[in-house]
């Protein structure tokens, strides 16, 4: 049995308000589609954690800085909705691009800060296209909690800071990346990698569970993300557009006693990959 699919948001909103005139709370977990062993976690946990659980998926055009990008994006609701039923989901809403940007919507939510490095310096425009379609989503599914996956470390910084910053009634829910039996983490890009480039993919955890566990171990950070970076290349994932340790938090400069996070983003066979694992500074 298939989640059942809603698409106005007329409709999601009197299903929503019955729920809450319930007093029954409501879990989000918001996704492009393409679901995998990832999106499923973040839903076991919503059902685990809530009385009601409402998937979004919208395949967000203003996060995507190419159209080629965007039009390649998997797309696969009917399977999706499929996956979901056994998980007890309650919505899949999927609403149509003119609902969510209808013609003179000229809003756009900015977050400073966390956004500006990484990700951010490489794919200019992105979070704003994803803080803008959160703080829609956040307001029509009008949810309690809202469940994200580590994977998307700075994402996660972002909605965190969103939802502070903008006195946002819903809480913000991390939870642990999801990765293959080789350590690469899932990604529903990961699908347009070839058989070869998926054999290589598992060179990137490798190198940054390596890089972590030499950094804790006292050795030169400049140096270790030097051999990190050049092992990444030999083995054929390149270019490298950043491997840099972070503060966890502000993605800021690192400081000893505050966790902090290793990130990478790097090409294999036309796709980007991006990953990142803890580090603890002493």
């Amino acid at each position: 049995m298939s989640a059942p699919i809603v698409r106005p948001l007329a409709e999601l909103r009197a299903m929503v308000g019955g729920w809450k005139a319930r007093g029954e709370s409501i879990a989000v977990v918001p996704t492009m589609g393409a679901l995998h062993e990832g999106h499923l976690s973040l839903v076991r946990a919503a059902r685990a954690n809530c009385d009601r659980v409402i998937v979004t998926l919208f395949v967000n055009p203003r996060q995507f800085n190419s159209p080629e990008d965007f039009a390649r994006y998997p797309r696969t609701e009917h399977a999706d909705a499929e996956l979901l039923g056994p998980l007890g989901v309650d919505a899949l809403f999927v609403p149509d691009g003119d609902e969510v940007y209808p013609p003179g919507h000229a809003t756009v939510v900015t977050v400073s800060g966390v956004t500006e490095p990484l990700e951010g310096a490489h794919r200019p425009g992105h979070f704003d296209g994803v803080a803008t379609v959160v703080t829609m989503l956040f307001t029509m599914t009008q949810a309690d909690r809202a469940f994200f996956g580590e994977k998307d470390w700075q994402q996660l910084q972002l909605v965190r800071r969103l939802a502070a910053d903008l006195k946002l009634p819903v809480q913000i829910v991390a939870c642990p990346c999801v990765r293959a039996a080789d350590g690469l983490a899932l990604s529903s890009r990961n699908q347009r990698l070839t058989d070869a480039g998926r054999g290589r993919a598992a060179a990137l955890p490798r190198a940054l569970f390596d890089a972590s566990a030499r950094i804790e171990a006292g050795e030169p950070v400049a140096a270790v993300l030097a051999a990190a970076r050049a092992g990444l290349e030999a083995a054929g994932i390149a270019p490298v557009e950043y491997l840099e340790l972070r503060d966890g938090e502000t993605l800021g400069t690192p400081q000893p006693g505050r966790p902090a996070r290793l990130l990478v983003a790097a090409w294999l066979d036309g796709v980007r990959l991006i990953d990142n694992v803890a580090v603890i500074l002493r």
